[in-house]
């Protein structure tokens, strides 16, 4: 973290806040801190904004409110953080069937780390991964803390397709492809879960700053839950996730 905050100028209509230099739980947790706090403040002039693994970047109508302006009321909010309340973070579970057809390179992976399947399951599902960001396609969630115990290297020859809901891993990181897209990672599971979907009043489903957990499910509880989502019937499990300090 660095010991003063970078505020950056990004074009016309937009600034950037930059709080370090590192992938870190801390760096990310002043990010979504500051982004909570803006919106609690309801700038009007800020049309949007932008958090990614230590920046936030704040776009906002130039034809309202000056660039000096935005930054001594966003310079005067950081130095005000201690005093506003910013809500734990959520933790959102993601039920996952590992192997067979939804995970066609457990298998690798577990071989990759002379570990079984069963271990790769155990180990991957273990944890509660902080969403640092979203991006590269609509509702893509960049994870952070997957144990190395499972770390594997991308394919070498990457897939033309994988379907929206895979579950995979690429290096040291995990993730989930929430639409139909190429790809390189090993795909060690599925979720029934839509992380993106168009029609929805949230077309995203995960927000940054928040935790996912996979859970493990058999095939019996995917197809129930995908006939649950499809009629809009499913209950999202979700609790709070203990603070660990800005």
């Amino acid at each position: 973290m660095y010991k003063e905050t970078k505020y950056l100028t990004s074009g016309e209509k937009a600034l950037v806040i930059e709080f370090g230099d590192k992938i870190s739980e801390e760096i990310n947790s002043k990010v979504r801190s500051m982004m909570i706090a803006i919106e609690k403040k309801n700038i009007s002039e800020i049309v949007e904004m932008t958090p990614t693994y230590r920046s936030l970047m704040v776009h906002y109508n130039p034809l309202e409110i000056g660039y000096n302006s935005l930054l001594n009321k966003l310079k005067t909010l950081e130095s005000e953080l201690d005093n506003i309340e910013i809500p734990l973070p959520k933790v959102i579970e993601i039920p996952t069937l590992y192997g067979g057809e939804y995970g066609p390179d457990i298998e690798n992976v577990a071989k990759h780390n002379g570990i079984p399947v069963h271990e790769v399951i155990k180990v991957h599902s273990s944890k509660e991964y902080l969403i640092y960001m979203i991006g590269f396609t609509p509702g893509f969630p960049y994870l952070g803390g997957m144990d190395e115990r499972i770390a594997t290297p991308r394919l070498k020859t990457p897939r033309t397709k994988i379907s929206g809901g895979s579950v995979g891993i690429a290096g040291s990181q995990t993730g989930i492809y929430p639409i139909d897209s190429p790809g390189g990672w090993q795909l060690i599971g599925k979720t029934p879960l839509k992380l993106y979907d168009a029609h929805r009043d949230t077309p995203i489903l995960l927000q940054a700053g928040n935790y996912i957990k996979f859970v493990p499910i058999d095939e019996e509880e995917y197809i129930k839950i995908e006939k649950e989502i499809k009629k809009n019937s499913y209950e999202y499990n979700t609790y709070p996730k203990e603070r660990k300090g800005i």
